[in-house]
């Protein structure tokens, strides 16, 4: 199985240097242990799981002890089985004061974080690694995705160029490292055995109380609606649970870094827009498992096609500033009169509005839009087009046509 280079390794290696604790979240199967292990390689690091039991054990009753058993500098894995290491970890930090000495790994956000935040603030580097990435998959390297013509020409030289066939392959199949590196061939097969091991496994461990069956509906009720914006009522009502179980399953599909929102963008001198979030998947190929579509060709001419690509691309815009260690300020516009823009990035005091279409030839008529912007207090910059036109171009001299296996 060939290792795939990562974009947040250099991230890493980079905050090793300033901080005491690095801590790598992010869902299971994605790769955070391979690649702390791939940059451990050479180094006098040690490791540890707290996957094994008699570890667990041991960290939970006398983390002292297991300190003294694995010392820094060491690699702690699932680190969120022991939340009583952290004040420990804090005492050896506060004593020693020596950058990189924890790297840490977690799989679940939220009761990580708590700890973590409550423990170690102001000494932890926190970290979020998805799955791949286009340019991860590609080989290419990787920044933050802006719409400006110079970082897009530049962006080009790193990225497979792909047809609308190419782009639904690639969201049918998704993007998890057993898949793409070839370990699993078979990615219905591996999602299958993905959702009943992992989710199930650490769902039980969030919350005793779940039915298995019920939170399968569940998350199929939720993959049926990605790229829209939150229902809970439908989705409690389509897996047969009330919305408080809803919201609270929501909550831990997004702990669990499976599924994230987008807001809507809301500026003071902006009336009359709407509250709701839109949510998305992480990953394309899990949505398309759960709602079982056959083939990536179905997919394309399928029903979903337009939600499932946004989400694709939306999901892929986010990776590339999280896989710089960067947190992204992406929302999506929607007023009171349902006009919409899928998309709006806020970076450097300006904001760029972007559409998400399936067609090849884009025209000025889906721009128009854009014009809602022109009140907000915020300055509005170039506005793209993303689509599966095969080539990057222009519409006007303010507004861009970006192919989708460029981002």
């Amino acid at each position: 199985m060939q290792y795939i280079k990562r974009n947040l390794e250099h991230v890493v290696n980079q905050v090793t240097k300033e901080y005491p604790v690095v801590l790598v979240t992010g869902p299971r199967q994605v790769g955070k242990t391979t690649m702390l292990q791939k940059l451990m390689e050479g180094t006098d690091r040690g490791y540890v799981t707290l996957d094994d039991l008699n570890e667990r054990t041991v960290a939970k009753n006398d983390p002292e002890l297991f300190l003294q058993l694995h010392k820094p500098p060491v690699l702690i894995d699932e680190v969120q089985y022991a939340p009583e290491l952290f004040s420990y970890i804090k005492i050896n930090v506060d004593k020693n004061h020596a950058p990189g000495a924890f790297w840490l790994t977690g799989s679940q956000v939220f009761t990580l974080m708590r700890g973590v935040q409550e423990s170690l603030a102001g000494r932890v580097a926190v970290l979020s690694l998805t799955s791949l990435s286009q340019a991860e998959i590609c080989g290419g390297a990787m920044e933050p995705f802006t719409i400006d013509m110079e970082a897009l020409s530049e962006r080009k030289k790193g990225r497979d160029e792909a047809d609308a066939g190419d782009i639904f392959e690639r969201i049918y199949r998704g993007s998890m490292p057993a898949i793409v590196s070839g370990a699993n061939s078979n990615s219905q097969i591996f999602y299958s055995s993905y959702l009943s091991t992992y989710i199930e496994r650490d769902v039980k461990q969030l919350s005793d109380a779940i039915d298995s069956l019920k939170f399968l509906q569940f998350i199929t009720a939720t993959a049926a609606r990605c790229g829209q914006m939150l229902n809970v009522a439908e989705i409690a009502r389509d897996a047969d649970i009330n919305q408080v179980q809803a919201k609270n399953w929501l909550g831990i599909l997004e702990t669990l870094g499976i599924i994230f929102y987008l807001h809507p963008y809301s500026n003071n001198l902006l009336k009359r827009l709407v509250k709701t979030p839109k949510l998305y998947f992480y990953d394309t190929g899990l949505a398309c498992y759960l709602t079982k579509w056959s083939s990536a060709g179905t997919l394309e001419s399928g029903a979903m096609n337009g939600a499932i690509l946004e989400n694709y691309v939306v999901a892929e815009i986010r990776k590339t500033y999280l896989n710089c260690g960067k947190e992204p300020y992406l929302y999506y516009y929607r007023d009171k009169d349902a006009r919409e823009i899928d998309l709006v990035l806020e970076h450097d005091g300006v904001i760029n509005p972007m559409e998400i279409k399936k067609t090849s030839n884009p025209g000025t008529e889906l721009i128009k839009v854009f014009d809602l912007l022109d009140q907000s207090s915020t300055p509005r910059s170039k506005g793209a087009v993303i689509c599966m036109k095969p080539e990057l171009s222009a519409i006007d001299r303010d507004n861009y046509i970006v192919p989708v296996w460029m981002i």
